[in-house]
């Protein structure tokens, strides 16, 4: 099928990646570039650089008004995060890929916040897009376990890889079903507070902060007086062990390595 996509962050890309492999991508509509990383320096968005290394047309309005023609009957959106008005959802199918078992966790960060609730179990929704938030009625969903060594990385993958697959079923001939009133929880976004490490809860909940975290934003903590980042952390026992970490100004590295640099 022919299709447009909007899409920014790195689940988009990837969504963005897998569907030109097997359908047209008319373009891009994705967010304009912004000051990234430590040196602030602009860039493009994460789905920018996959349209543009596919050779695809890219888009970037600040903002969609209320006169865009989305030029297609099929847009597929995927971690775009730009309002989209009521008269441009009039004028084509939006078919929004969240990853999450909807109702639960609307919002901005259904993956983190999963993962820090300790969720057992996770998924992919696809949904007409409505203007209210994540609320429209579902043309496909699929639950998939979370294990314990899964963070947002290895969630983010998997749920582009169901999301498409489930877009494959739905493209030929969507159908919607109403979304439950009951279970709706929303998922924050992820303020500076949420990467700080409180030690006086419990093991298991640092543990799922920090997989959350991983490996796109990261767990902030003091360590023998150090300020840093930890990447990775395992249990062993009652006791959370930091795995890998990186002090302010410095590189990735194990635990080990940082104790012994310590010394």
């Amino acid at each position: 099928m022919r299709l447009a996509v909007a899409a920014t962050a790195p689940l988009g890309a990837d969504v963005l990646e897998r569907l030109a492999s097997k359908h047209e991508i008319a373009y891009l509509l994705t967010r304009p570039d912004r000051p990234r990383g430590r040196g602030r320096r602009v860039g493009p968005p994460p789905a920018k650089e996959t349209a543009e290394r596919l050779e695809l047309e890219v888009h970037q309005p600040e903002r969609l008004g209320a006169d865009f023609d989305p030029g297609e009957d099929v847009v597929v959106v995927a971690a775009y995060g730009v309002l989209i008005p009521d008269a441009a959802l009039d004028r084509a199918l939006w078919l929004n890929v969240h990853p999450s078992l909807l109702p639960r966790w609307r919002g901005a960060a259904p993956i983190e916040r999963a993962l820090m609730a300790g969720d057992r179990e996770t998924g992919v929704t696809i949904h007409r897009t409505t203007s209210e938030l994540d609320a429209g009625p579902i043309a496909a969903q699929r639950a998939f376990e979370v294990s314990e060594e899964d963070d947002f990385g290895s969630i983010s993958s998997r749920s582009a890889e169901v999301a498409v697959e489930l877009l494959d079923e739905v493209l030929p001939e969507p159908s919607f079903t109403p979304q439950p009133e009951e279970g709706v929880t929303y998922a924050e976004k992820i303020e500076p507070a949420d990467r700080e490490l409180d030690w006086s809860r419990p093991p298991q909940e640092l543990l799922n902060q920090i997989r959350a975290l991983s490996p796109h934003i990261g767990a902030r903590a003091e360590l023998h007086g150090r300020p840093l980042t930890i990447w990775r952390a395992r249990l062993e026992g009652d006791e959370l062990v930091p795995v890998e970490v990186q002090p302010d100004g410095r590189r990735r590295m194990s635990y080990d390595e940082f104790l012994r640099g310590l010394r």
